[in-house]
């Protein structure tokens, strides 16, 4: 698969502990999108923060019960974000979670599988 100029990058954040059966909600979102064929998924691990709860959220040794903000980022052309929404939003439901997703408009510049010869 190649991808090159105008695409979209889905960022979509949750909680670490967020649960959709016995799976993190961050790794059923990142099988999902393999599964419908999107380009790629990242997940990244938030540090500190806080969301709609505003409860400050950390990674120090002191607070036990941190619940991690885990961001998943997906890039792909338009189209084929927009009908993975539909399944993402599918995951919300079943996992009966919150989270934040946005979309932005990005220029590609370079994607490309590696070269193994």
């Amino acid at each position: 698969m190649e991808i090159s100029g105008q695409a979209v990058l889905l960022r979509i954040f949750v909680g670490e502990s967020d649960k959709l059966g016995h799976l993190p909600l961050y790794e059923a979102i990142v099988k999902q999108a393999r599964d419908t064929g999107l380009a790629g998924a990242t997940v990244l691990k938030g540090v500190l923060g806080y969301g709609a709860s505003a409860r400050i959220r950390t990674h120090k040794i002191l607070d036990l019960s941190s619940d991690l903000s885990m961001v998943i980022e997906i890039v792909d052309e338009e189209e084929k974000i927009a009908t993975f929404q539909q399944c993402l939003s599918r995951l919300f439901a079943q996992a009966g979670s919150g989270g934040l997703v946005t979309l932005e408009n990005i220029r590609v510049i370079h994607y490309l599988p590696e070269n193994k010869n």
